[in-house]
């Protein structure tokens, strides 16, 4: 039997704090409602490098040499487009997006946020092409997609192409940027509300990215193939996993190295210039959850995926057959169950035990102290090792990949280009099963085993995971679940064997806190189609979505071709969040997935209902699109926020801005870390998207000129902020170079820009240099 649990012993760490919490309980958000509804407060709650892998490798399509192949894809052109823009929103002082602890306040940045956009068309009918997002955040959102929406509407008639119909918002699941952008109120408790400059980073970042992949639309091809992944992901739920039926787990169980537990495929579409035959970009899919930055971390970062983008797009030659401006998308798959951190989940209780199997707990009966291993834990730095090794992992099979797809991937065929996006009220969807019988879905409510988290961020208290029907955490909870909102008998019927914890999609007051109404979305160019979810689908209910539109699709010869095999993938959490989307069978057993599968025991039933229903507008001749649906609320201007502005920034006595306080040492080897601290401002005075906080310079020999050579885009080099007086608004900025082991030997210096904010509110941009050093 398979196990999610690593057998070599990796035994306990501190890596992690003892309340560290997953975004998807917001244990702080409960105890804030708590507060003001029974009179009491509590502590904290929980929402919700190395060697290379060996691989092995499988190709979509067939088996023509690469002449044949090569020749099938010059028959088929399309538009194409690629583009990427800063989206880094405020660094510090503000809740982190992912794990709902309040005292998870950004305090600096690891690596700058990016959208990365991909535009495919028709060359024939270029009204007919679809905008592919993927942005380093937690999830796609209502609020984010109205307003790139409204954005594009406002750019003038060559953007009148893009619309509701065509316009995908993908986020890579990355837990470690900053929150309070989000559509409804759940997530936004945590982080004291709203907060527009995060709300308009992403924004105006992504029409930035959007624009940028416009302008560079020209004739192109597109091949896609896959490849396997080892050692860059499991399944956290095991055990719900293996409640799904045993034939339907034994057709993915390949050996015992992939046995099927997480899907090991990583499928990669390239795309090519027609003019020069130079690539432009890849756009990857491959689930594993953005959580190798532990819930102590705060310092901002795209998370793996961020890493393995960042490393693809860093590493080319001059020599190489790519075009300026690269992008690489590394895309969220079927995540739902999946976890980053492969050695699996430990009790840091001193016993050094692994965690329960059927409901991840350690010797005390609770959840607190079982949290998921990285391949580094033991280094105490927040899971940067580790989350820098998970995405090397993704990066060296996709360029492997990338290597060899003239040979052996698979050409892009079928010239036309479609898509479709409606959106459906879930609160009470009626359709029928393949047996016939109808079945219906509910509005949305949260379970108790939602409140326990998972290993990669355990919850509080006493609940636990796979708490089905009748709940075993202490009585209170369901008088102050009561006093939130008390569902009704049919609710709780609806969502049986969920135990309902928070009846979410019933309350309305001030706002809705999560979404009834969902996108249902899919793209199409030639035999490639893109299913694009709301929530977070796990690994089996990611099979039987794709397989349902596989197969409608070759029954429906959307590409225009009966001979062409369909390849289909899974974007998201896409356009909204919807929390997860698990298989009836692991909805029965209640762990942390099942709980959090908003619309009750069929909603994955219903999603693959909606899709398959609208399947026919994906046609080649299809000249229509699906009615538009009940249109969600769009809260950003009635979003409540209790988030406090920059007041003033201040520098001590004798001091100015950008002086140095302690600086650099005369020499360093190569390999150490370089820091230097200067007196600093506030970074939220300032986002400075598309420029950078800190830089190294180093001297060239021979012009003698200092050439910037790393900025905060880089992984190595860190921006720390702390405010050192709240009154007299002094801060401090600790600028750390992470020499890596390639850097080349010289003079270097560090460079730091800030922008002060003056009584009144004026805003003074301004520098610092460090000490000249020397890398030996």
């Amino acid at each position: 039997m398979p196990s999610s649990h690593s057998k070599s012993k990796a035994g306990p760490s501190q890596s992690h704090p003892p309340t560290a919490s997953k975004w998807r309980f917001w244990n702080n958000t409960f105890i804030t409602l708590i507060f003001i509804l029974v009179g009491f407060s509590l502590s904290p709650y929980i929402f919700g490098h190395s060697s290379r892998q060996i691989l092995s490798w499988k190709f979509q399509g067939n088996s023509n040499d690469g002449q044949s192949q090569n020749e099938d894809s010059r028959n088929s052109q399309y538009l194409l487009g690629v583009g990427k823009a800063d989206i880094t929103g405020p660094v510090v002082e503000i809740n982190m997006m992912g794990y709902a602890n309040t005292k998870q306040v950004g305090s600096g940045l690891r690596q700058r946020l990016y959208s990365r956009a991909f535009i495919v068309g028709d060359v024939k009918h270029p009204e007919d092409r679809f905008v592919y997002l993927v942005l380093d955040t937690q999830s796609g959102d209502t609020a984010i997609r109205y307003g790139i929406l409204d954005g594009l509407a406002g750019l003038g008639s060559d953007y009148a192409v893009y619309g509701q119909h065509n316009v995908a918002v993908t986020g890579t699941h990355s837990h470690s940027g900053p929150g309070a952008w989000l559509n409804y109120l759940l997530p936004q408790i945590t982080s004291k509300g709203f907060d527009k400059q995060s709300y308009k980073a992403i924004v105006d970042g992504v029409l930035l990215s959007i624009q940028r992949a416009h302008t560079s639309l020209q004739p192109g091809y597109l091949t896609v193939g896959s490849t396997k992944v080892f050692g860059a992901n499991i399944n956290r739920s095991l055990y719900a996993y293996l409640a799904n039926p045993e034939d339907e787990r034994a057709k993915y169980n390949a050996s015992a190295k992939d046995d099927g537990s997480v899907e090991k495929t990583l499928t990669l579409l390239r795309f090519q210039r027609a003019s020069d035959g130079k690539n432009t970009g890849v756009l990857t899919w491959f689930p594993t959850h953005g959580t190798s930055m532990l819930g102590n971390n705060t310092l901002i970062s795209g998370d793996n995926k961020g890493v393995a983008a960042d490393l693809f797009e860093k590493s080319f030659s001059a020599e190489d057959n790519v075009a300026e401006g690269f992008v690489a998308g590394f895309s969220q798959a079927n995540v739902g169950d999946t976890s980053p951190n492969v050695l699996g989940a430990w009790c840091e209780d001193g016993t050094g035990a692994e965690c329960s199997f059927k409901n991840s707990t350690c010797s005390n009966g609770k959840s607190q102290f079982c949290h998921a291993h990285g391949p580094f834990f033991r280094i105490k730095d927040n899971g940067a090792a580790s989350c820098f090794e998970v995405g090397k992992r993704q990066f060296e099979p996709a360029k492997i990949l990338y290597d060899s797809l003239d040979t052996k991937g698979t050409p892009i065929t079928g010239s036309s280009v479609k898509s479709f996006h409606t959106f459906q009220d879930m609160s009470n969807f009626t359709f029928p099963l393949a047996n016939g019988s109808y079945v219906h879905t509910c509005p949305a409510a949260l379970g108790y085993s939602f409140a326990a988290g998972t290993s990669d961020g355990p919850g509080a208290f006493d609940f636990t995971q796979n708490d089905p029907n009748a709940p075993n955490a202490s009585p209170v909870w369901r008088v102050v679940s009561g006093l939130i909102k008390e569902p009704s008998k049919h609710q709780r019927r609806c969502h049986f064997p969920k135990p309902i914890l928070l009846d979410v999609g019933e309350i309305t007051s001030p706002y809705l806190w999560t979404p009834n109404v969902v996108d249902i979305q899919v793209l199409r160019v030639g035999q490639m189609v893109i299913i694009v979810s709301p929530g977070e689908a796990t690994t089996m209910a990611g099979r039987r979505w794709k397989e349902a539109i596989h197969d409608g699709a070759s029954s429906l010869s959307l590409s225009g071709s009966s001979t062409v095999d369909p390849v289909v993938v899974l974007g998201g959490p896409a356009n909204s969040y919807t929390h997860y989307i698990a298989t009836s069978e692991e909805y029965g057993i209640q762990r942390y997935e099942g709980a959090s599968t908003l619309y009750g025991p069929y909603t994955l039933n219903a999603y693959v209902n909606l899709t398959l229903t609208y399947l026919p507008y994906l046609g080649a001749s299809s000249k229509s699109r699906p009615a538009p649906g009940p249109l969600p609320p769009n809260n950003v201007n009635r979003s409540l926020s209790f988030i406090t502005g920059v007041i003033f920034d201040g520098a001590p006595l004798f001091k100015e801005f950008g002086q140095v306080k302690t600086d650099v040492r005369p020499s360093y080897s190569i390999g150490s870390p370089v820091s230097v601290t200067f007196y600093g401002a506030n970074p939220r005075n300032s986002l400075r998207l598309e420029q950078t906080y800190a830089a190294v310079e180093r001297l060239d020999g021979a012009s003698r000129q200092w050439k910037r050579v790393r900025d905060d885009s880089d992984w190595g080099l860190i921006f720390n902020w702390k405010r050192t007086s709240e009154i007299l608004g002094h801060s401090e900025v600790e600028i750390v170079w992470e020499t890596e082991s390639f850097v080349e030997a010289g003079q270097y210096r560090i460079r730091y820009f800030g922008d002060s904010k003056a009584v009144g509110g004026k805003i003074t941009a301004f520098e610092g240099v460090s000490g000249i050093f020397l890398l030996t």
